[in-house]
């Protein structure tokens, strides 16, 4: 009996030290982003000139997420209205008022998709969430086949967790077609359409509509008109992205041209759309995802399988910050206060742009600088490459992406002149 005690005490000690390893004993961590790395490295740094140049956020003048002062007065009257409380629970769906606005604001007041019944818009989780029903819904309903993994093709380059969503989404062939061209400091169209007529038949080609990320370059109408016809033709589906709409040129709907510009043809497409930046709102989350298709009779199938996506990713998104948009959007005046705090923004973007190439031109540093100024929105390729970027980290505490792309709003009155100066620095310096 005693035997039976000890054996019994021996396996409960075998059990105990089993037990005290945790489950996730051999998880590995995931390797950093670029961005990631180079934000460890800026709070690091104690030099008192650094410059942080590459952030995501729209920065204000004195450096800070830019925050309105116009939204902020729309805040506080839906918090003291008890009729617009923010505990009100949306459908899986979003704030329908949202919905509305956010599609119009892509589509255009006129659209004949509209019109026709066969347009299906979702409030998501951010831009990202946008990214990823997306996903999910060609993934699971792509033709009719759910054995459908890919390919998508995605710009080189562009925002880098792009393809972890894609993946995420049980789509591991993720190829990339050639967007930028370094040398010539521009979107290499030529390349761009050598790529996709090599794609395979139905494959779904990622495309920025406006604000690309994250180099700034935008494809002009011309291309527009090239591409659409080569993905027809080789019937290719266009994922379409408007990760800051509204920071090109001061309009939603102008920024939305190239997806009104598809829909008039006919394509179908999804457009994922973004309002964080042009509302201020970082925090809360504001996504759209919009899918037009060919025949409105397919709508309601479409709906309820993205309805049942929904409910396996986020249930219900939250309603404060589509609240706030849809107040501001279809109340006129409202919107016109609104519309000039985001020209200012655009603008701003511009005055940063010129300004650096003036700096740079009276600096006499090597290379044309016209492309900084022909880029627009949020981002900027510099054309920089790795080894003057490690170059202007470790010797000017200057930080900019690997690819040499920056934060135009970042560059402000205050760091201009250094950050002119430094990537001079780079570009003459025999050690860069």
């Amino acid at each position: 009996m005693q035997s039976g005690r000890a054996g019994h005490a021996g396996v409960s000690k075998h059990t105990d030290r089993i037990s005290s390893l945790s489950v996730f004993v051999d998880t590995h961590a995931a390797a950093s982003s670029p961005e990631a790395q180079s934000l460890y490295a800026f709070r690091k740094d104690e030099h008192a000139r650094k410059v942080y140049l590459s952030g995501r956020e729209y920065l204000n003048e004195r450096g800070q997420p830019y925050v309105s002062p116009f939204i902020g007065k729309i805040k506080k009257r839906i918090s003291a209205d008890p009729t617009l409380g923010f505990h009100t629970v949306p459908s899986s769906f979003g704030l329908a008022e949202f919905i509305h606005r956010a599609t119009e604001a892509a589509l255009g007041n006129n659209s004949n998709a509209i019109v026709e019944n066969r347009v299906l818009g979702v409030q998501t989780v951010g831009f990202t969430g946008a990214v990823r029903l997306g996903a999910e819904l060609l993934r699971h309903w792509y033709n009719g086949d759910s054995a459908w993994q890919g390919p998508v093709y995605l710009s080189s380059p562009c925002d880098e967790s792009l393809a972890a969503v894609f993946q995420a989404a049980g789509m591991p062939d993720v190829r990339r077609y050639r967007y930028w061209d370094a040398g010539r400091r521009g979107v290499c169209v030529d390349q761009l359409l050598e790529d996709l007529e090599t794609a395979p038949e139905r494959s779904v080609v990622v495309l920025s509509a406006s604000a690309h990320c994250p180099t700034g370059a935008d494809l002009s109408r011309e291309h527009w008109a090239l591409i659409t016809r080569l993905m027809m033709r080789r019937q290719l589906f266009p994922f379409l992205l408007l990760p800051a709409q509204g920071l090109c040129h001061g309009e939603l709907e102008r920024d939305a041209w190239p997806v009104q510009y598809c829909q008039s043809l006919g394509m179908e497409l999804l457009c994922a759309q973004s309002f964080s930046h042009c509302f201020g709102l970082y925090g809360e989350h504001v996504g759209h995802l919009l899918c037009v298709l060919k025949q409105s009779s397919v709508l309601l199938a479409v709906r309820s399988q993205t309805e049942k996506l929904i409910n396996a990713l986020w249930a219900q998104p939250p309603v404060g910050g589509a609240r706030i948009i849809a107040t501001v959007i279809s109340n006129p005046a409202h919107r016109a206060e609104w519309q000039e705090e985001v020209w200012q923004m655009a603008a701003r973007c511009l005055l940063v742009r010129e300004r650096l190439r003036e700096k740079l031109r009276l600096l006499g540093t090597p290379g044309c600088w016209d492309h900084l100024t022909q880029q627009t929105g949020l981002y900027c390729c510099t054309g920089l490459n790795v080894e003057q970027v490690e170059y202007l980290s470790k010797r000017k505490h200057v930080y900019l992406l690997p690819n040499g792309c920056l934060n135009v709003s970042a560059v402000n009155s205050c760091n201009l002149d250094y950050v002119a100066e430094s990537l001079h620095e780079a570009l003459s310096s025999p050690l860069s």
